[in-house]
This record gives C-alpha cells, sequence and structure tokens, in this order.
C-alpha cells in the first residue's frame, strides 16, 4: 500500500495523510503489541465524552503496525501561540479549561500511573540505584484519587478546529494522581520556556484552587521516569538536577556521560 510522504515523524512512528484519515505507522523496533496498545487508550477516552480522534482500525500496512483514524483538520495550539505570543496566556487558559475536564473523569480499566512511572524510574539509564530507590519508595508513600491522566498534555497536542478543541496522543494516559499529571505538563514546558512553564502553572493553580507545592511534590518522580525518555543531554542535565534537588541522595550514575 503507497501512502505517499509522512505528513510527520516522530520517535515511534510515521504520520500519513490518506484518504481523509491519519494513518499512524509504528517503527519495527516496537512490541507487537504497541498499535493495540495505544488504540485502546484512544478509543477509551473517546469513549469518555472527550474529543478525541475516533479510531477507525488497527492493522498491518506494508507488514507494519499501524493505526487508521478520524483526520482532525486544525492547526495546534502551539503552532497558534507561536504566530501569536501576546495571547499566550489564553492558549494556556483555554488548555487548562480542557485538561480540568478530562481530570474530573474517574477511569476504569485503564493502565496503573504508578505502575508506569515506576517501570519508567527502574529502566532510567542517569538515575543512579539508590536514587531508583529513593523515587519508587516516594512514589509509593503518596497518596490519591485515581483520575484520568493524559501523560503528555501540552499545546502542541491539541488541535483547534471549527468546532473546538481535539485532543491527540494518548499513548501515555494513565489513572492517576491530577497533581503528577500537572507537573508533567509543567515540566515539559519547561523544557522550552520558563517563563510559558510559570504561566501555565499558575493558571492552573488559581482555577483549580490547588497549591503549587501540591504539585510540586511530584517533581523528582516525574523527572526520573522523565529520564527513561531517551531526552537530550541539555535536558538529561535538568532532570538529574531536579532529582538532586529533592533528594538527600547525591546518587550520578556515573556511566552516563551528559
Amino acid at each position: 500500500m503507497n501512502l505517499g510522504s509522512p505528513i510527520a515523524k516522530g520517535n515511534t512512528a510515521e504520520i500519513y495523510l490518506c484518504k481523509d484519515c491519519i494513518v499512524k505507522v509504528f517503527n519495527d523496533c516496537l512490541p507487537d503489541t504497541e498499535s493495540s496498545y495505544e488504540a485502546d487508550k484512544q478509543t477509551y477516552a473517546y469513549s469518555c465524552g472527550l474529543a478525541v480522534p475516533k479510531v477507525f482500525d488497527v492493522t498491518k500496512i506494508n507488514g507494519k503496525q499501524a493505526i487508521v483514524m478520524e483526520y482532525i483538520k486544525g492547526k495546534t495550539l502551539g503552532e497558534l501561540l507561536l504566530e501569536d505570543r501576546e495571547n499566550a496566556e489564553y492558549y494556556l487558559s483555554l488548555s487548562v479549561d480542557i485538561q480540568q475536564k478530562l481530570h474530573q473523569i474517574i477511569p476504569d480499566n485503564l493502565e496503573s500511573m504508578q505502575e508506569k512511572l515506576q517501570h519508567q524510574i527502574e529502566r532510567s539509564p542517569l538515575v543512579g540505584k539508590w536514587n531508583k530507590n529513593y523515587l519508587i519508595k516516594k512514589l509509593h508513600a503518596l497518596t490519591y484519587e485515581n483520575r484520568l491522566c493524559h501523560g503528555d498534555f501540552h499545546l502542541f497536542n491539541l488541535i483547534m478546529t471549527d468546532t473546538g478543541v481535539s485532543i491527540i496522543y494518548w499513548v501515555d494516559s494513565t489513572a492517576g494522581d491530577i497533581r503528577a499529571d500537572i507537573y508533567r505538563s509543567y515540566l515539559l514546558y519547561s523544557q522550552f520556556s520558563a517563563e510559558l512553564a510559570e504561566m501555565y502553572l499558575q493558571i492552573y493553580c488559581e482555577k483549580s484552587g490547588l497549591l503549587k507545592t501540591e504539585i510540586l511534590q511530584w517533581a523528582p518522580i516525574i523527572a526520573g521516569a522523565r529520564s527513561a525518555e531517551g531526552v537530550s543531554s541539555g535536558n538529561s542535565k535538568l532532570l538529574l538536577d531536579i532529582i538532586h534537588h529533592y533528594s538527600p541522595i547525591k546518587d550520578y550514575n556515573w556511566e552516563v556521560r551528559l
């Protein structure tokens, strides 16, 4: 099957626009269950009544795993912000309204955030063994009510359409603590712009009544999990600095050269 040229490429897949559908074709190196794993999460989010692209099929194309889904026409809020930086507060406020809506959902049969974060921390090549133990112990000490968490919520995963905003990329969604989900967004923004990150966090706290300190308690855990994702050397240093700021253990993995 000839899909033409991809319209986007990521670390795990290539994206094609074909016959008014989006076709996500996964790289060969991934487990055979990767497409169904992601499609199931996206289908669940769709079933919750959220504005999410509908999954039409999970298949194989030219021997590779693929998901065929609804094409959402529009620009991401990230693209709109880059074109109109003076309205950054408006776009972030809009995104927070959407994030709060999904945080109200109590999920069932969705991957546990706690288990996902622990597995990421355990396989991180950057974090030393003592800090891995510290982070996992801290992770299990936190208590919370499970809510739907996107796991990669930022302006570039939100598409503005003629009828509203659609939320894409659900592979990292879990049942977990909304404060962790908020910090994850804050961390992603901080790697792009400290000013944007602080604006996002302030808006979320003002709209939700949450305290900044409640959210920041997740900082070392989310930084440790993020360090397993093959980030750049500059971001690796930032993540380790966050971990060692909160951790009483100055335990660097000296085998890692940043």
